[in-house]
């Protein structure tokens, strides 16, 4: 019996320490790295398997979080919402259809924003109308996009970042993510390029004023001519290799129900008129795409994907609300009351603007994040799908070709944030003895990403020791 105790007296006392040393070089790291002279920088770790803090520096403070704050609303929408939810999108109609297959009456479809509605799950949409033996629609073809207020972007979002990709016009009805997938590629010398873009619809025009293997004429540009809000794509400069840019569109409703009426025309179903309207409670359901919650949760958190995380925030509020056409504020409410209710923070401690991180007025704390990290430990129901869709170090999403060597390869499962002067990282990795720890860093005010970067792999390598 003494022996036991000897031997359980001395084993605690090599894990403290060993967690001394670790606490003892991360400080070390702290206190010389370069990047950290012009900069700041909050960290905390937390051995969760033992229930005992690690390290922790300036981890009170408020920083920008930019894409890690995706971890306080996906850790909320599982909470919240469930891993068996879903995304719908319905289709249905008013009146009667004919014997010579006229609905005499609106086609509906209510947009209940899915992220992941692609051109394939329009079609679906498309054969459900053939299905119903309707060859033309003498009502209109309405969108019902009512279970969402009419501001497409965040509070606090850059205006300058669109046409990117990452930033698509927030909609009840979206469609490729609300964006269009532009391929160029070279022809014979001094003509233009072939040009093809997908979804093929006819929302948007294309001005190809490309040539081909001339190299005077400037290097390749694709773009929209967003600062007018116009969706004409204009190709221009030289063409010498295939080339391609995914540009978002302006208005994703707009986008997605002139998108479906081109589909239905090529299937020679004939549309009267578009426009904007309630869906009745009293229609006939002709069809339902449901999106399980799991692919947007991995693209949101592998891929850092603005629009699954907005679409989780907002969603929150959708399904916590049970009024119409929510709003940001809803969604804010709705983490608020998480936050104060379940992981034991003052939410006026901090600022939570978006879903995503992209928002500048952002504001939360290392402390804060980890405390999102050990609620979802504590609830395994949470964890798994959480863990599970974290970027793997070396292996995938955005940490693919971080740590791809040493021991923290493969034993880091965190989320990344990048915005101009911001590089963030947060997450768990499993020690050398086996514990999982949970660890948050931010780095502010860094020019350098690639070195904040670089200080943080150098924190992970310490930790998976």
């Amino acid at each position: 019996m003494h022996r036991l105790g000897f031997f359980l007296g001395m084993l605690l006392a090599f894990c403290q320490v060993c967690a001394q040393g670790v606490a003892e070089q991360l400080e070390a790291l702290v206190a010389s790295s370069p990047v950290l002279k012009t900069s700041e920088v909050g960290i905390t770790v937390f051995n969760l398997t033992k229930g005992t803090p690690v390290y922790a520096y300036q981890d009170q403070k408020l920083y920008r979080p930019a894409s890690i704050e995706k971890i306080i609303t996906t850790v909320t929408a599982l909470a919240e919402l469930g891993i068996s939810y879903t995304f719908d999108t319905r289709l249905a109609y008013t009146g009667t259809i004919g014997a010579d297959s006229t609905l005499e009456g609106n086609l509906y479809v209510v947009g209940g924003f899915d992220p992941e509605f692609m051109e394939d799950d329009l079609q679906r949409l498309t054969d459900a109308v053939h299905r119903a033996g309707i060859n033309s629609i003498k009502g209109n073809l309405v969108a019902d996009v009512s279970v969402m207020d009419s501001i497409y972007w965040g509070t606090g979002w850059a205006w300058d970042d669109t046409p990117n990709a990452f930033q698509p016009y927030l909609s009840p009805l979206m469609l490729n993510r609300g964006c269009v997938n532009v391929s160029v590629k070279p022809s014979q010398k001094g003509r233009r390029p072939d040009v093809e873009v997908y979804p093929k619809s006819d929302y948007y025009t294309i001005d190809n004023r490309a040539v081909c293997g001339i190299p005077h004429y400037g290097s390749l540009k694709i773009n929209r001519d967003w600062l007018y809000n116009g969706n004409t794509i204009h190709i221009t400069g030289n063409v010498g290799r295939p080339s391609g840019r995914t540009l978002n569109m302006f208005s994703s409703q707009d986008f997605f129900i002139q998108t479906f009426r081109y589909q239905l025309a090529q299937e020679h179903i004939a549309v009267d008129s578009l426009k904007y309207g309630v869906c009745p409670d009293t229609v006939t359901l002709l069809y339902k795409v449901s999106r399980p919650l799991e692919p947007v949760l991995k693209r949101a958190l592998k891929k850092s994907d603005n629009l699954s995380a907005e679409a989780l925030f907002y969603h929150l509020a959708i399904r916590g609300g049970g009024h119409k056409s929510i709003g940001i504020e809803d969604a804010q409410k709705e983490i608020e009351h998480f936050m104060r209710h379940h992981i034991g923070k003052d939410p006026d401690d901090y600022s939570i603007v978006d879903g995503s991180g992209v928002s500048m007025y952002n504001y939360v704390s290392p402390e804060l994040l980890l405390a999102y990290l050990k609620y979802a430990y504590a609830h395994q129901e949470i964890f798994h799908p959480f863990y599970e869709a974290l970027p793997i170090a070396g292996v995938d999403g955005t940490l693919r070709y971080r740590m791809r060597k040493e021991r923290a390869f493969r034993n880091v499962r965190a989320k990344t944030g990048t915005v101009k002067g911001v590089s963030s990282l947060a997450g768990y990795v499993r020690a050398g003895n086996g514990d999982m720890l949970a660890f948050v860093i931010i780095n502010q005010n860094v020019m350098s990403g690639r070195k904040a970067r670089l200080f943080q792999d150098k924190i992970c390598e310490i930790l998976a020791q």
